[in-house]
């Protein structure tokens, strides 16, 4: 069951429409100017978003082609950004109530400086951290590691089910009164309320503790997003909140259902896992008016670098083997993301979509388009909510300024209206705002 409020992130990430940033209104220099993030996590805060979402990859997108000499539609607006957990502290002294989330791999870092920057910003914020647990789906970015080739998947999810257990397992060792400051006795903390992990497993061998203590949430939130088996089992075991991209309230409420009953299998209490959808609003005063604009920003695409942004989400697979105009073919396995390669083909499917409008469609964004004035999107959502097929949504605007105006400021008024959306935070920390379970 949800409890008929709407759980709602905001997904910060220049250049995701391939086309916006183009606008004679957009602010593509969103990506490297941290006045702009600042202005949309007020934006985002006083709309009372749960939380303001940051995507991570620690490569520039089709590296390895570049290098080869290939620039067919190379330069890809979604490769430059700032670390987002360098960004986050600057917002956690703007803000006093949205959560801070942002990507961090498994793949390529070490559990015990993880543990320690989430638990970091979690003090810093006064218990509103939350990580965003990835695998790592763009394959240049292992040659930045040392690494050849990416690594396989099944290892890669193998590697992450023991880091996060490394990662909680840190901080879980202190107790959250074990700082007892003691000025008379000359006792700083409770050596007796803190703990050695001594973690030695296939992967890592991590004695701990951490150097922060307990933090205010007890644990950040976790944050997921992965539909191949392995992720869906990892989401179901770790995760406060799993992120799909569905784009139909049926298939929808199927990875609802499926994640909540492995959840319920692990021993917890599916209603303390929360599914969010991505969604991009195209927002317009009238539905005409959304349809242009729409229309408008696709036309803003180039057409190589439509199909050289689908390549690496369908493992690097070359479309331009294939008449662009024909049919989608079958896509074979890769290394890759197997949830993006399922989305490409369920899409163009779905719609009868050309190899060529499939790749516009990716170019817009990954997630559903919600495209209409804000009553026509807020029905939808409210329908989406209605069948049970998600708790909320991740809404992934088109640009900046504009796009995340139009949902801060006109579709969120409107969830409000119809009592499907907070008008106050409920809470300090993220996990109570979201409903999750709370930890000592």
């Amino acid at each position: 069951m949800t409890d008929g409020k709407l759980r709602l992130a905001l997904f910060l990430f220049p250049g995701y429409h391939l086309g916006a940033w183009r606008l004679p209104d957009a602010v593509p220099e969103l990506d490297l100017g941290i006045e702009h993030y600042v202005r949309a996590a007020e934006l985002a805060e006083a709309a009372k978003l749960d939380a303001v979402f940051f995507e991570d990859q620690a490569a520039v997108r089709r590296s390895n082609d570049m290098l080869a000499g290939d620039r067919y539609g190379v330069a890809n607006p979604r490769s430059i950004h700032f670390d987002p957990t360098m960004v986050l502290p600057a917002l956690a002294m703007r803000t006093s109530r949205l959560g801070l989330a942002a990507t961090s791999t498994t793949t390529f870092n070490d559990p015990y400086n993880l543990a320690r920057r989430f638990s970091t910003l979690d003090h810093l914020s006064h218990g509103r951290a939350g990580w965003n647990l990835v695998t790592s789906f763009n394959e240049d970015e292992a040659q930045n590691f040392g690494l050849e080739t990416h690594v396989a998947h099944a290892d890669r999810y193998a590697r992450a089910s023991e880091f996060v257990d490394v990662v909680t397992g840190l901080w879980d060792g202190w107790d959250a009164d074990a700082m007892v400051h003691d000025k008379e006795n000359g006792v700083f903390f409770d050596v007796d309320r803190m703990r050695f992990l001594q973690h030695e497993g296939e992967h890592f061998r991590v004695r701990g503790p951490l150097t922060t203590g307990r933090s205010p949430q007890g644990r950040p939130v976790i944050f997921q997003a992965g539909s191949s088996e392995p992720g869906r089992a990892l989401a179901a075991r770790t995760a406060d909140v799993v992120f799909t991209l569905q784009s139909d309230p049926e298939s929808a409420k199927a990875f609802r259902d499926d994640i909540r009953a492995r959840a319920a299998a692990f021993g917890r209490d599916p209603d303390t896992v929360k599914i969010l959808a991505g969604m991009t609003p195209i927002v317009g005063d009238t539905d005409e008016e959304a349809w242009a604009l729409r229309d408008r920003m696709m036309e803003l695409i180039p057409e190589d670098l439509a199909i050289s942004n689908l390549m690496p989400l369908a493992g690097g697979y070359d479309f331009r083997q294939h008449d662009l105009d024909g049919p989608m073919p079958e896509l074979p396995e890769s290394n890759a993301g197997k949830s993006h390669r399922q989305a490409i083909m369920d899409i163009a499917r779905r719609d009868g979509l050309s190899i060529l409008e499939t790749a516009r469609y990716f170019a817009e964004g990954s997630y559903f388009k919600m495209i209409g004035s804000p009553a026509t999107i807020a029905d939808t959502m409210q329908a989406w909510l209605e069948a049970e097929a998600v708790d909320g949504f991740l809404a992934v605007p088109t640009h900046f300024p504009t796009g995340v105006e139009d949902f801060t400021l006109k579709v969120v008024p409107e969830l409000q209206r119809r009592g499907l959306f907070r008008t106050e935070y409920e809470g300090a920390m993220l996990r109570e705002n979201l409903g999750l379970a709370q930890l000592d």
